[in-house]
């Protein structure tokens, strides 16, 4: 009997959360796992690109920050795919929830947004045979990743800092035709507005770096439609430069921040061009964005190893429009965007589920009671690009695309401070 209620007691802590009442302090797992496709599939991102993929650059991986205090906790997916669309955030988000009995706050499924990575799918009439079975393995490793985090639990303290970096540029560039017209297209717009920011979390368990979570906004869209290689891009590139540097099995979760008007400085190139030793300017952002989080990382020098953690999430429904258009009409249907914030201590972070313009997240840190505010995107959802106000007027794909109406980004920033001032 003895070794059935141990065995009981074995299933309770792989599945959920153990028990903590005896625990004190924080508590934190981390875990990794590669994600890289076996087989060709078609790669995200990109409507034109249509054909499979052609070889592997460098490898993808998901990985997972758990954290616990006492009864509270918060689980951070990151993971090195486009977003979470076609339905799929919906569908992995519930097996997630289900599984490991989270409320639904505790729970920020994100994506870098490399657009090198396989298109998503989970509906059998849609997508390629090879994505959808891609679809259901990526479902099943992150499950696994997360039981690995929580087995990985242990004591530990964390601290933060913020660096910057001019790897990323403003995108929505402004020409004019010959009769002095402006046309608002995607091209490179170094005085357009940004967050420079590079935000960074270290964990250390008897002070051994165990993590480091990064946040930078930005695009991972170096590459372009004719690059039919697997990567994860500019945030993939500079994890795995991150985890190489500094060994002994750190993991490096990164995270998109509030990039919807936001390129790499070099971007939608064709391939990774090596012609008489050029190093690919995929390769050498990702390093550079990847050395200004270790150079962060140097000065830290204080942590924490208690804090509470709070989390609260909310489905906004937002005027909406139609997507291909400038205006809405005032009977447009509501458009649902995922709103998740969360504390660790004094660390916060909100999750957005779209592609929030670089304005948004910039106002919800300023207002923010927490320093540092990690702002995410493509987080517990995949609703488009969330532009505010003022930018409707100067058009552009981002707000010809947008599900959104032009009032809707003021709303989500009030929600989200109100939010975070109620954690």
């Amino acid at each position: 009997m003895k070794n059935i209620h141990i065995s009981l007691l074995a299933i309770f802590v792989l599945r959920g959360f153990a028990p903590s009442s005896a625990k004190e302090g924080l508590f934190c797992g981390i875990a990794k796992q590669d994600i890289t496709p076996a087989q060709p599939v078609t790669l995200s991102g990109y409507e034109n690109r249509t054909d499979v993929s052609k070889g592997i650059h460098d490898s993808l991986s998901v990985r997972v920050v758990v954290f616990q205090s006492d009864q509270d906790k918060l689980v951070l997916i990151s993971t090195d795919v486009i977003g979470f669309y076609n339905g799929t955030a919906d569908a992995i988000r519930t097996a997630l929830l289900d599984t490991f009995k989270l409320k639904a706050s505790e729970l920020f499924l994100t994506a870098i947004h490399t657009h090198s990575g396989p298109d998503l799918f989970l509906d059998e009439a849609k997508g390629r045979t090879n994505n959808k079975v891609y679809t259901r393995f990526l479902q099943g490793r992150i499950i696994q990743t997360v039981e690995q985090a929580l087995e990985n639990r242990e004591p530990i303290c964390l601290g933060a800092g913020t660096g910057s970096s001019p790897l990323g540029a403003n995108r929505r560039e402004v020409s004019y035709d010959k009769a002095g017209n402006p046309r608002t297209w995607i091209g490179r717009n170094p005085s357009g507005v940004q967050d420079k920011e590079v935000q960074v979390m270290k964990i250390v368990h008897r002070e051994k770096l165990k993590g480091i979570l990064f946040d930078y906004a930005c695009h991972s869209t170096s590459l372009g439609w004719d690059n039919y290689l697997v990567s994860g891009d500019v945030h993939g590139l500079a994890e795995q430069f991150i985890e190489r540097y500094l060994g002994d099995n750190v993991v490096a979760p990164g995270f998109a921040g509030a990039s919807g008007d936001v390129d790499p400085w070099y971007r939608v190139l064709p391939g990774f061009e090596t012609k008489n030793g050029w190093i690919p300017e995929s390769v050498l952002m990702g390093t550079m964005l990847g050395e200004e989080v270790v150079h962060v990382l140097r000065t830290i020098q204080s942590t924490v190893c208690e804090g509470e953690i709070r989390s609260q999430s909310v489905i906004l429904d937002l005027p909406g429009k139609p997507e291909g258009v400038w205006e809405s009409k005032e009977d447009y249907p509501k458009t649902p965007l995922a709103v998740t914030v969360a504390r660790v201590g004094s660390v916060a972070f909100v999750g957005l589920g779209g592609e929030a313009l670089s304005e948004i997240g910039i106002a919800i840190k300023a207002a923010s009671p927490f320093d540092p505010t990690f702002i995410i995107s493509h987080c517990n959802g995949a609703a488009g690009y969330l532009p505010p106000r003022h930018r409707y007027v100067e058009r552009g794909y981002e707000i010809q695309s947008s599900p959104f109406a032009s009032t809707a980004a003021e709303m989500v920033v009030k929600q989200a401070v109100h939010m975070l001032h109620q954690l």
